[in-house]
């Protein structure tokens, strides 16, 4: 089991989403990321600032691994 550690720039992206249900929706399948690489609905990005995506509705969380998982953006797409 992985330690998700969310950087506050993604914290406040999460919370400047207006709809409460989805960021809720985010957080919670964000909880997902701690048994990476056993997870589903992730994927490995190439040539990209971040090494792999969550999808999660419209939004787009990335994120590093390096033995724990690091939460770095919200975005909606």
């Amino acid at each position: 089991m992985n330690t998700i550690s969310w950087k506050p720039k993604a914290l406040k992206q999460l919370e400047k989403i207006k709809e409460i249900a989805m960021r809720q929706r985010i957080y919670t399948e964000a909880q997902v990321l701690a048994d990476f690489p056993n997870c589903q609905g992730v994927k490995k990005l190439t040539n990209h600032a971040y090494s792999y995506r969550l999808r999660v509705g419209d939004f787009r969380v990335f994120f590093e691994f390096d033995g724990a998982t690091y939460v770095l953006l919200t975005l909606k797409r």
